[in-house]
């Protein structure tokens, strides 16, 4: 994958560690989650959980902007620290690998199913096998978000 500054990224750098998957977006309604997430960062970072953002604009162009204007936005606005990738499709005909491994009945029977709006979540343990789904509307700072990070890193 490419990381937001074009840097190559093998995803295998995050074996061992327990992973939230989000895509993101700058003009949403729910774009404040970039706070919940940096506090979920910042609180489970040194424990093991890396959160990774993918930009995509799927959603009625809510991520319009380059790479840099994304970068740029999240630093200046909610102070994001964690890794966040260049965009992708996360649906239709153009969807990243990553987001069709996610969504396919056939390799993530478990919590399978289209991406239908910007801050779906998926968590995984350390080996990279998903364990968790949480839609847009859940808060990173919720008790079932935060619940299910502390049970994945106690693992």
């Amino acid at each position: 994958m490419k990381d937001i500054a074009g840097n190559e990224v093998p995803l295998a750098k995050y074996r061992g560690k327990i992973v939230l998957l989000v895509n993101v977006a700058s003009k949403c309604g729910l774009t404040p989650q970039y706070k919940g997430l940096q506090i979920l960062y910042d609180r489970y970072r040194d424990k093991g959980l890396e959160i990774l953002g993918f930009p995509a604009n799927n959603f009625f162009r809510q991520e319009p902007g380059s790479d840099e204007d994304i970068r740029q936005f999240c630093s200046l606005n909610y102070g994001v620290s964690f890794p966040l990738f260049s965009k992708i499709s996360v649906k239709g005909k153009d969807i990243h690998p990553l987001y069709a491994f996610l969504t396919s009945p056939d390799t993530n029977p478990e919590f399978h199913g289209k991406i239908g709006w910007n801050f779906a979540k998926f968590l995984t343990d350390r080996t990279g096998k998903v364990i968790a789904r949480f839609e847009p509307s859940v808060v990173p700072e919720s008790p079932a978000m935060t619940g299910a990070i502390e049970k994945a890193l106690a693992s």
